[in-house]
């Protein structure tokens, strides 16, 4: 049996190495056979399940409450 790896990569996702099947309505249209599956874990990707790199995008800011108007 071939060997599965997860990778938890810094500030990314989780990089799924090995044949794995992904089920579910999310992996619908995915065409089987990967190797290699990128699954977000910061919560903003907008293909989710997936990882989309929205982890590297800016987060948009607040202005400082201490800030006089």
């Amino acid at each position: 049996m071939a060997e599965v790896s997860i990778t938890v990569v810094d500030d990314g996702p989780y990089l799924v190495t090995g044949p794995v099947a992904l089920t579910g309505p999310e992996a619908a249209g995915r065409p089987p056979g990967h190797r290699t599956v990128a699954l977000c874990r910061c919560g903003r990707s907008a293909d989710k399940p997936f990882c989309d790199g929205s982890h590297a995008r800016p987060r948009a800011t607040r202005p400082s409450r201490s800030a006089a108007p």
